[in-house]
C-alpha cells in the first residue's frame, strides 16, 4: 500500500463506499439515542437518513479524489435537514450538536478502519493526522453553510411570527364587539395557524356582569369558528352552549389561564372537543393530530378559551406556535375584555339616558309632536342628547332640545341635571333668554362641583315657547342649531306636499357654561299645520360631508315629508345618519296648532271693586256658552279672588282672560310685577285666605312674569262628562 497517506486514504475510501449504507445506519442509531427529541418530528426523522448518506458520500469522495476542502459545499439533505429544524423550532445547539456526532463517528471509523488496514505505525500517523485536518475543515465549511440555512429559514420563521401578530393587531379589536372580536381571532388563526379554531366565551362574560367571569363549572358559549383554506366543515355550529367537566384539559386550561398542546387521533376525539356524537364524527373524519387549548385571560380573569386544531396536512404544533398563539390570543382577550367592558357602561349610560328621556311626551290638543332618540354606533359611547315638551300655563307649551358636550355616564347624568332645571325654570314660566341665562349659571355651578381632572363641562341649548292663542313662536339659542320651520302653502290642507322649509335667522348665543354672556329671544309667527323640526348636530354634521350639504338634504326631506310626524321622523333619520352614527342624535317635531275665537274670551277690567261681579257674570255666560255650566260657582269663585287681588295689589291695566283647551285656565293680568303667595292666614286675619282657596278648588295655579307686568292663573280639569258639550279644537 506504499507510505503516501495521500494514496492510503484514497484507496481507503474507496474500500468503504460500498458500505456507506451501514455507517449510516450505524450514525442513524447513535443519533436517536442521543437526541431522541429531535426525531419526534417525521419530516426531520425522513430527511435525516438522506443528508446523512449525502454527508458520507460527499466525505469519501473528497478522500478518494484528494480534493480541496475549499471545494465543499453542503450537500442538499444537509440544507434541508438544518431548514426543517428551524421550521420546527429545534434550538440550533442542536443542529451543531448532530454535526460533532456524525463527523466523530465518521471520523471514528475512519480511524478504526485505517488501524485495521495499515502496515505501519508510521502510516498510521500520517493518515490519522490527514483525516483530521480534511474532517475539520469540511465540517467548518458544510456546518457554516447548514448554520447559515437554519438563520435564513429561522429569521423567515420570525418574519411569518411578525406578520402574523402584524395581521392580529390589524384584524383583531376592529370594534367594541365580543362576538366580532372572537371571529376575528378565529379567522387570523385559521389563517396563519391552524386548520381549525374555535372560541368559547363564559356566559357571565356575554352578559356584561359588573364582576369579571369564574371558571370552573361555568357554561360557555361557542360564538365562533373559522377553518383554513381546503379544511372540510366539521359542522361545528356556533351558539350552542355547553359546559366542560370539571378535570379535563379545557376546564384546567380555564382555571388555571396556562396554555396545553395535546396530540390528538381520529379515533379518539375528546369528548369535550365535540358537543354532539354528530360532531364527534364529523371531527374524527378530518383526521386531526394536534391541538393547542390557549385561555382568554384578560386582566388575571377568565374570559373564555380559543381551540387551534390541526389535521394531518400539517405538521404538529411546536413551542413558537404555541407562544404564538397565545400572543394573539392575550390581544383577542384584552379587546375582548374592552368590548365587555364598554357594552357594560354603555348599557348603563343607555338605559340612564332613556330613563331621563320623556317617556311619554304631553298630549297638547294644539301641539302634536313625535320624537327620536338614537345614541351613538361608535366608540365613544352614549351622549347627553335630549329633547323635551313642556305644557306651560296659558295653553302654552315649551319644546327644548339640547346637547351636553361629551359621552358615557358623566355625560347621560349631566344631561339629566339639565333636563330637570329646564322644567323647574319654565315651571316659574321664564322667557327663553332668561330661562336659558339661569341654565348658564346651573353648569357652571355644576363645574365647580366637578372633580378635578374631569373633562369640562358644556353644553348648548334650545329653548323654545309656542303661544296657540297668539300663534307666536319665541325661543332662544345656547350655542345650538336653529330649528327648521315647514309651512304649507294651504293651512288648512294636511295633505298638501307644497312646504316652504326655511331656518330663522335667530341670535345664537354662546354655549352653556361660558357664564357673562348674554342670550337673545327672537319671536316670529306661525300660521296653523305648521311644524317646527329641533334637532341635535349628531342629524347634520358628519366628516362625509359639510352641513349646509346636510341642511339641503334636510330641506328636501322635510319639503316631502308625509302628513305623519311619525313617518317624518323615520324619513329624516334614514335620508341624513348612516348606520351607525357617529354622534348620538336627539329629534323633535312638532305641528302647531291654533286656539280661535271660539276658545278664548278676554275681558278688560276697571280699577274697580264692583266690577268684581261683572266679572263673576262674564265668566257664567262664557261657561253656558261653551256648554260647562256646572263649572260656573267653582269658577266664579276662582274669578273673583284673582279680580279682586288685581284690584287690591296690582296696576291698571287689569286684563281677565278665559282658556277652553283640554283644561280650563282662568288669568288675570295687571301691570304691577309683585307677585303674591300663598301664606297661611291667622284667625283675625281680614286677607291672605284668597289664593288658598283657588290653590284648594284649582288644579294648578301660578305667576308669570312679561314685560308689562305679570299673570295670575289657574287651572281646572273639564270633567269628562262636559267634554263632548266643549266646543272643538281647531
Amino acid at each position: 500500500m506504499g507510505t503516501d497517506a495521500h494514496v492510503f486514504l484514497s484507496d481507503l475510501a474507496r474500500s468503504l463506499t460500498p458500505r456507506a449504507d451501514q455507517l449510516v445506519e450505524v450514525m442513524l442509531r447513535h443519533l436517536r439515542d442521543e437526541l431522541p427529541e429531535v426525531w419526534n418530528h417525521d419530516d426531520i426523522a425522513a430527511v435525516a437518513p438522506v443528508a446523512l448518506a449525502e454527508h458520507i458520500a460527499a466525505g469519501l469522495d473528497f478522500l478518494e479524489r484528494d480534493r480541496d476542502m475549499a471545494e465543499a459545499s453542503t450537500p442538499p439533505g444537509a440544507i434541508e435537514f438544518a431548514r426543517r429544524l428551524a421550521e420546527h423550532g429545534v434550538p440550533i445547539s442542536q443542529l451543531l450538536r448532530v454535526y460533532r456526532l456524525v463527523h466523530a463517528d465518521l471520523l471514528q471509523q475512519l480511524y478504526a478502519e485505517t488501524a485495521r488496514v495499515a502496515d505501519s505505525q508510521e502510516l498510521i500517523n500520517a493518515t490519522t493526522t490527514k483525516l483530521s485536518e480534511m474532517a475539520f475543515a469540511y465540517v467548518d465549511r458544510t456546518a457554516e453553510q447548514s448554520v447559515a440555512a437554519y438563520q435564513r429559514e429561522r429569521d423567515r420563521r420570525l418574519q411569518r411570527r411578525l406578520i402574523t401578530i402584524n395581521d392580529a393587531g390589524t384584524r383583531i379589536g376592529t370594534t367594541l364587539n365580543i362576538t366580532r372580536t372572537a371571529q376575528e381571532l378565529a379567522d387570523v388563526g385559521a389563517d396563519h395557524l391552524a386548520d381549525l379554531v374555535t372560541v368559547d366565551i363564559l356566559s357571565s362574560a356575554l352578559q356584561h356582569d359588573r364582576t369579571y367571569p369564574v371558571a370552573g363549572s361555568a357554561t360557555l358559549h361557542r360564538v365562533a369558528q373559522a377553518l383554513s383554506a381546503g379544511c372540510p366543515d366539521p359542522s361545528v355550529d356556533t351558539g350552542q352552549t355547553h359546559a366542560y367537566q370539571e378535570g379535563s384539559a379545557p376546564a384546567r386550561v380555564l382555571a388555571t389561564g396556562k396554555p396545553v398542546r395535546l396530540p390528538l387521533s381520529a379515533d379518539n376525539v375528546p369528548p369535550w372537543l365535540a358537543i354532539s356524537a354528530e360532531q364527534a364524527l364529523a371531527l374524527g373524519a378530518l383526521g386531526l393530530h394536534s391541538m393547542l387549548l390557549v385561555p382568554l385571560w384578560a386582566r388575571g380573569k377568565p374570559l373564555g378559551l380559543a381551540q387551534f386544531v390541526r389535521r394531518h396536512t400539517a405538521d404538529a404544533f411546536d413551542d413558537d406556535e404555541l407562544l404564538l398563539a397565545q400572543e394573539i390570543a392575550s390581544r383577542a382577550a384584552v379587546n375582548i375584555d374592552n368590548a365587555r367592558r364598554y357594552t357594560r357602561e354603555r348599557s348603563t349610560a343607555l338605559a340612564l339616558q332613556r330613563s331621563l328621556l320623556p317617556q311619554t311626551v304631553p298630549e297638547e290638543s294644539v301641539v302634536e309632536t313625535a320624537s327620536r332618540y338614537l345614541p351613538s354606533g361608535s366608540r365613544a359611547g352614549v351622549g347627553g342628547d335630549w329633547f323635551d315638551v313642556i305644557p306651560l300655563s296659558g295653553a302654552r307649551v315649551a319644546l327644548v332640545v339640547g346637547d351636553v358636550i361629551g359621552h358615557g355616564l358623566h355625560a347621560a347624568a349631566t344631561m339629566g341635571q339639565l333636563r330637570t332645571a329646564v322644567r323647574t325654570l319654565a315651571d316659574i314660566d321664564l322667557t327663553p333668554d332668561e330661562l336659558l341665562t339661569h341654565l348658564d349659571d346651573v353648569v357652571i355651578r355644576l363645574q365647580r362641583q366637578a372633580e378635578p381632572g374631569t373633562d369640562e363641562m358644556s353644553a348648548t341649548c334650545l329653548y323654545a315657547v309656542y303661544d296657540p292663542v297668539s300663534r307666536t313662536c319665541s325661543l332662544a339659542s345656547a350655542g345650538h342649531l336653529p330649528p327648521a320651520v315647514v309651512t304649507s302653502s294651504t293651512a288648512d290642507d294636511e295633505a298638501t306636499t307644497s312646504r316652504t322649509v326655511d331656518f330663522p335667522k335667530l341670535p345664537i348665543g354662546p354655549p352653556l357654561g361660558l357664564g357673562g354672556l348674554p342670550f337673545e329671544t327672537a319671536e316670529f309667527e306661525l300660521p296653523p299645520g305648521s311644524r317646527l323640526v329641533l334637532y341635535t348636530d349628531g342629524l347634520v354634521q358628519s366628516r362625509s360631508r359639510d352641513i349646509e350639504t346636510a341642511l339641503g338634504l334636510l330641506r328636501e326631506v322635510l319639503a316631502r315629508a308625509p302628513a305623519s310626524l311619525e313617518e317624518t321622523c323615520d324619513e329624516l333619520l334614514a335620508t341624513l345618519l348612516p348606520s351607525h352614527p357617529a354622534d348620538d342624535v336627539a329629534l323633535l317635531v312638532a305641528r302647531t296648532g291654533a286656539l280661535d275665537a271660539g276658545h278664548v274670551a278676554t275681558w278688560d277690567i276697571p280699577c274697580d271693586p264692583a266690577v268684581v261681579s261683572k266679572a263673576r257674570a262674564h265668566v257664567s255666560d262664557q261657561l253656558a256658552a261653551w256648554g260647562l255650566e256646572e263649572m260656573a260657582f267653582t269658577t266664579e269663585l276662582v274669578v273673583s279672588e284673582l279680580v279682586t287681588n288685581a284690584i287690591r295689589y296690582g296696576k291698571g291695566p287689569i286684563q281677565l282672560r278665559m282658556i277652553l283647551q283640554s283644561a280650563l285656565t282662568c288669568e288675570v293680568s295687571d301691570a304691577s310685577s309683585t307677585a303674591p303667595h300663598l301664606r297661611r292666614a291667622r284667625a283675625f286675619d281680614e286677607g291672605g285666605r284668597g289664593l288658598l282657596l283657588v290653590a284648594q278648588l284649582t288644579e294648578n295655579w301660578g305667576t308669570r312674569h312679561n314685560r308689562e307686568g305679570k299673570v295670575i292663573w289657574a287651572e281646572q280639569l273639564i270633567p269628562t262628562a262636559l267634554t263632548e258639550a266643549a266646543p272643538a279644537l281647531t
